[in-house]
């Protein structure tokens, strides 16, 4: 199969038909797996300069009808692969997505990482029976965020400053500005946040990825209170690489040993950076049928601007 290299040439000598050379690809990759197939892209890597100002590429309660849409007429028997390329995004919309999908295809879903889901990214490929990943591929952390800010660092700051002040009253003054910006809830909110997002990754670990296994919770906790850490994993951004993913217990299935269903995935992935890089497109959610729906920059702007 072809490269990004070539892939981009190819572009060009059909006059930049992305759509067509896309969906292509897909269908070749539905052909090698024998299932149904469905990709859901973000250009945020592409697309930076729209999150500066304010616009949202991560997941949403939007992309349920880009799912819904590319679920249709599918024969749901024949399982579906999920390829998953995203910054994360919304708890609410990301449990609402994945009860969708797993009702619909009951729980025979297998995620696909070609280069990086993250965050809620992450918490959709740990929904899954088990996860594929080359050496390029990545997860990341699940530690929700509260207005761009880690939740578990709010409540780590509130509480070294309450120790400090117990300790010492002079130092009051120094973080009476910090806590000043607190909200009457915030901490409140943020243990909500944290627990919210730590249950559904327990409970959809121990009723899919390792359902019937004795030592689920075992395996469940480790994977969760790793991930789930911001004090073990340091930032947000982190990337948890294939083998991580293996040391932590994850059900991850090396890419690299099935060198056709490795070239089909890649070229699915090229072929869909290549559209967010040069057309307007800002996500894309498509099955191997070529039912779609794809978000273009100038409708994203424009809501934002509202």
């Amino acid at each position: 199969m072809p490269n990004w290299r070539e892939i981009l040439d190819e572009l060009r000598t059909t006059g930049g038909a992305h759509d067509v050379v896309r969906r292509k690809y897909l269908t070749h990759l539905h052909s090698v797996s024998g299932r149904n197939v469905i990709l859901y892209y973000s250009g945020w890597l592409q697309k930076s300069n729209l999150q500066r100002i304010g616009v949202t590429l991560g997941i949403d309660d939007g992309d349920k009808n880009g799912f819904m849409t590319a679920v249709n007429k599918l024969d749901r028997s024949k399982g579906l692969d999920l390829i998953l390329h995203t910054p994360g995004g919304e708890t609410a919309a990301t449990e609402s997505i994945v009860y969708y999908l797993r009702s619909m295809f009951k729980d025979d879903i297998r995620a696909i990482i070609p280069q990086l889901a993250m965050s809620a990214g992450t918490m959709i490929a740990l929904a899954c029976k088990e996860i594929v990943m080359g050496e390029q591929s990545s997860l990341g952390p699940i530690d929700p965020q509260v207005a761009g800010v880690p939740a578990h660092g709010i409540i780590e700051e509130f509480k070294t400053a309450a120790a400090e002040i117990k300790a010492d009253n002079i130092r009051a003054a120094v973080w009476q500005p910090i806590l000043a910006k607190y909200s009457p809830t915030l901490i409140g909110e943020c243990q909500k946040a944290i627990d919210w997002s730590n249950d559904l990754a327990k409970q959809w670990l121990t009723e899919v990825m390792f359902k019937g296994d004795p030592a689920a919770g075992q395996k469940v906790s480790t994977i969760v209170n790793e991930l789930a850490s911001h004090a073990l994993t340091k930032a947000h951004a982190r990337h948890i690489s294939k083998d991580k993913a293996k040391a932590l217990g994850i059900k991850v299935v090396d890419l690299e040993t099935d060198q056709k269903l490795q070239d089909a995935v890649l070229s699915v992935h090229h072929a869909c950076i290549h559209t967010l890089t040069e057309t307007a497109a800002v996500k894309i959610i498509e099955n191997h049928e070529g039912a779609a729906m794809i978000s273009q920059a100038a409708q994203v702007v424009m809501q934002a601007q509202q």
